[in-house]
């Protein structure tokens, strides 16, 4: 057994089990160190997965380990670092037992690594369980606040819903055609000329099971309340894991596995695409708290992310399939999901900051930051133009990256409705922008902000303006990444 590629993923859960054991005998004026201890092990487990790389499986298929997930493993335990360093402050402030959240936290980045390796379809649905769980913990984690306490409640009962309805999904097609390898999946559609009414109802299941997880539209019900109710850190581990982990197995699902079948699923994705574009981004424009803007926007990039997903493969108008630029579509889908997980985090650290010290998350609590804290106020109307999509910034190239790949393959109709979607958006992100810098200041107490705070912030706008100017580096990396997945005909 090649037990041997999965050393990280073990050594993560060692991780997850060391923090919980350290948090028994550290005292309460110590506890601060769980933070670093958990940001340094994840730090020397992306070091011995880049020293120790090797491609391989389990299980006769059912985690590969190739250059798809190597990225992706890399990518989780990064950003696992940053949500870690940014929930310190927060967790010290306003949490008890730090080191189970930072163990949970952990959890749900193994469940995020194991998730985008996944070969089969169980396999895939205990990750994303797993991830799920850790998520519903977290987000009724602050215990004694009732907002946190109904966020659960509700995230609970729809995930629950929404699992069920993969699950029955699944069952279904194992029903029908006696397999959940995405491999063997692939030979035994393509050996069928028409697909039954029970095959087409496990797809849909599915999918829609799939559209609950990304808050797509109209399954978002639960997105804004989870969110404005979740602790901010969480909010955004949210908003960006969640959402990255679903897209990268649905990326190898819908390419190695129902590839066959793509005039039964493409648009069922771009109708979802099409609501859920349209419908986060007009439903932003008329809400006051930033959590909840932050919510609905989050719905509207998730439209863009099933663009691009719907456009994986073209389809003639004889019924052909076209895959010329297939990997310039998964280039783009990936790059955008990375420069929307940046650029997420950087707005929602900001966010963190600006509640520390005064305790609202409203829009207009944040009127006058230039004067109380210029530097935040910077990374935060930053991020706000990323977000929107505006030169020179890391949410402008993938964007224009993801769009362009997408008319490639003949969808315009569908980039011409994410452009008028993201025009929608840069009003609100404006609106933010113009409480920043314009509005009068309520309160001219000056926002304290730390070192090691400033740096967290430096970093992410570096990468917000490089990914934007310069981002051939990274989409090197993509390619490579995406070599080993895409291997449609």
């Amino acid at each position: 057994m090649n037990f041997h590629l999965i050393y990280p993923e073990f050594l993560l859960t060692g991780l997850a089990f060391l923090v919980l054991t350290l948090d028994f005998f550290l005292p309460e004026d110590r506890k601060f160190l769980l933070s670093w201890v958990s940001s340094l092990g994840m730090a020397l487990v992306i070091v011995f997965a880049l020293l120790l790389y090797q491609q391989g499986d389990l299980y006769q298929g059912l985690l590969i380990i190739d250059g798809y997930a190597g990225f992706f493993r890399i990518f989780f335990l990064a950003i696992g670092i940053i949500i870690t360093l940014m929930s310190r402050d927060f967790v010290q402030s306003n949490i008890g037992n730090p080191g189970e959240y930072y163990a949970i936290l952990i959890f749900t980045v193994l469940a995020s690594i194991s998730l985008a390796s996944s070969g089969e379809l169980l396999t895939a649905y205990v990750s994303l369980e797993v991830l799920s769980f850790g998520l519903y913990v977290l987000v009724a984690y602050d215990r004694y606040n009732p907002g946190s306490n109904e966020a659960g409640v509700k995230f609970i009962l729809l995930g629950a819903f929404s699992s069920a309805l993969i699950l029955y999904g699944l069952s279904q097609t194992y029903g029908l055609i006696g397999t959940t390898r995405l491999d063997e999946i692939a030979v035994l559609l393509s050996s069928v000329e028409d697909v039954s009414i029970g095959m087409l109802l496990g797809l849909v299941l599915i999918l829609a099971g799939i559209a609950f997880k990304l808050a797509a539209v109209p399954f978002h019900m639960w997105a804004p309340d989870v969110y404005e109710g979740a602790p901010i850190p969480i909010t955004a581990w949210l908003s960006v894991c969640s959402k990255i982990a679903i897209v990268a197995f649905a990326i190898r699902f819908f390419t190695t596995g129902i590839f066959p079948v793509v005039n039964d699923w493409q648009p069922i994705l771009m109708v979802l695409a099409v609501l859920t574009m349209v419908g986060g981004n007009l439903l932003a424009l008329v809400q006051k708290n930033m959590k909840r803007l932050l919510a609905y926007s989050s719905i509207g990039h998730a439209g863009y992310l099933l663009m691009g997903l719907a456009a994986l493969v073209a389809v003639t108008d004889e019924g052909m399939f076209n895959t010329d630029f297939s990997h310039l579509v998964s280039n783009g889908l990936i790059f955008h999901m990375i420069a929307y997980g940046v650029t997420n985090f950087a707005i929602f650290y900001c966010l963190i900051l600006v509640y520390n010290s005064t305790g609202r998350d409203d829009i207009q609590g944040l009127a006058g930051l230039s004067s109380r804290q210029p530097m935040v106020a910077l990374v935060m109307v930053c991020s706000l133009f990323s977000l929107a999509g505006l030169p020179v910034f890391a949410g402008f190239t993938s964007k224009f990256y993801l769009f362009n790949a997408v008319a490639s393959q003949g969808y315009l109709l569908m980039v011409g409705v994410a452009i008028v979607a993201s025009l929608i958006s840069l009003y609100y992100y404006l609106t933010v922008a113009r409480y920043l810098y314009i509005e009068k200041v309520l309160d001219e107490s000056i926002i304290s902000v730390s070192v090691g705070s400033k740096c967290i912030l430096g970093v992410l706008l570096i990468f917000m303006v490089v990914g934007g100017i310069f981002p051939s580096p990274l989409m090197d990396l993509i390619q490579t990444a995406t070599d080993s997945v895409l291997k449609v005909e």
